[in-house]
């Protein structure tokens, strides 16, 4: 009998990963990404079997992305046919209040999704243009979208709404729909296993921490507060983005630097802020960190960031009566170690206490010593592999 094989996709403001996966095992065939898009040396990977293929190319776009794929997984044997495809999962950051589970897609689904592209502008738009591009490719292959706001649907109305007029929040669906929610929820199902209790009896502090960075506070096995609102764009400080502001800001800056429309104010929060625009050098931690002996204000950065991830993190041990463990992920949250060990001294008033050995090892599991009050994991995440459980376990996914 012939492999069942799914495709899981997971477009991002300036990348693409994805991963092929076989349904019975729920194991990597080949893995994907492709990098730098709309930008100079632009980079097309695929890993499968110890090899590497790669292409390098300037201002690769997402429509070049897909017809790569078509064409190079059928090259290297890694599909026989695309037809042969039991699917193709989409990663979606925002689904609103009207799609709270994964849901096949079809154009009448395609013409909704693109009315909350407002709730994610940074990420939607682009997922959506690339759904389009693949359906258009491979048109007898069923295509999913998979959301990242689903893990935030259980948030109490305490922590999903705002302080507006009750009836507005109503009306036009104003809460906290989250961001990195198929992240969050497969690093709090990871920890319970690495911790041997059940998740439902943990209270869990997840940090997604990369380019996008978001905190989520998981109580009872479901999300009980996150960083991320309405949109993406709040929260922790990150690459480009500003997170948290005073919203007055924005009639001041339009008044102050005569801009017509709330939306050029936005582009301003959304990519010219955050790591980038405090240190005025780039939105990598890397390049922060090698300059920060010389430049102060990617010194500044850098203590912003800790400083938000702190704040969050403190509120969240009020808010839920304790933490048992935190979890660090994402970019930045997986690879710096001077990063974790930041925030975890800042954090040691709760009795945190990190190894310094294992943090500086990158040891994956608990980084924590024995002593600790909380304990500090270190997981990589694995989005593709979340969406590709998430579809399976909605039933719109079933081996065949």
């Amino acid at each position: 009998m012939r492999m069942q094989q799914a495709l899981m996709i997971n477009v991002g403001s300036s990348s693409l990963k994805w991963q092929l996966f076989d349904l019975a095992t729920q194991q990597a065939i080949a893995t994907g990404l492709a990098e730098r898009l709309n930008a100079a040396q632009s980079i097309f990977k695929i890993k499968f079997q110890g090899q590497v293929t790669q292409i390098q190319q300037d201002q690769l776009t997402l429509k070049q992305v897909a017809t790569l794929l078509v064409e190079k997984l059928p090259a290297l044997g890694l599909i026989q046919q695309w037809s042969d495809l039991a699917a193709i999962g989409h990663r979606v950051v925002a689904g609103g209040e009207r799609f709270k589970q994964p849901v096949r897609l079809s154009a009448t689904v395609l013409a909704e999704l693109a009315t909350l592209s407002d709730l994610a502008p940074l990420h939607n738009p682009p997922a959506l243009r690339f759904i389009d591009t693949m359906r258009q490719v491979v048109p007898k292959v069923p295509q999913y979208a998979v959301f990242d706001s689903q893990f935030f649907t259980t948030l109490p109305e305490l922590n999903a709404i705002y302080r507006l007029p009750y009836e507005l929040t109503q009306q036009l669906q104003i809460r906290r729909y989250g961001e990195h929610g198929i992240s969050h929820g497969y690093l709090a199902q990871q920890a319970a296993q690495v911790l041997h209790q059940p998740l439902a009896a943990l209270k869990l502090v997840t940090l997604h921490l990369g380019s996008g960075a978001s905190a989520t506070a998981i109580k009872d096995g479901q999300a009980f507060d996150t960083s991320m609102g309405l949109t993406p764009l709040t929260g922790l400080t990150m690459g480009t983005r500003a997170g948290d502001i005073d919203p007055a800001i924005v009639p001041y800056l339009m008044k102050k630097l005569d801009l017509a429309t709330p939306e050029a104010v936005l582009t301003l929060l959304n990519t010219q802020s955050g790591l980038r625009g405090i240190s005025g050098i780039s939105t990598d931690m890397r390049d922060l960190t090698a300059q920060a002996a010389t430049q102060p204000r990617a010194q500044l950065a850098i203590d912003i960031f800790v400083n938000r991830v702190v704040k969050y993190v403190g509120s969240y041990f009020a808010e839920m009566q304790g933490i048992d463990a935190i979890v660090f992920s994402g970019g930045i949250g997986e690879n710096d170690a001077a990063v974790r060990a930041q925030i975890c001294r800042q954090l040691s008033v709760f009795g945190i206490a990190l190894d310094p050995a294992r943090n500086r090892h990158q040891h994956t599991g608990i980084i924590s010593t024995p002593t600790s009050a909380i304990k500090v994991l270190r997981l990589p995440t694995n989005e593709e592999l979340a969406m590709l459980q998430l579809l399976q376990r909605s039933g719109e996914l079933k081996e065949s």
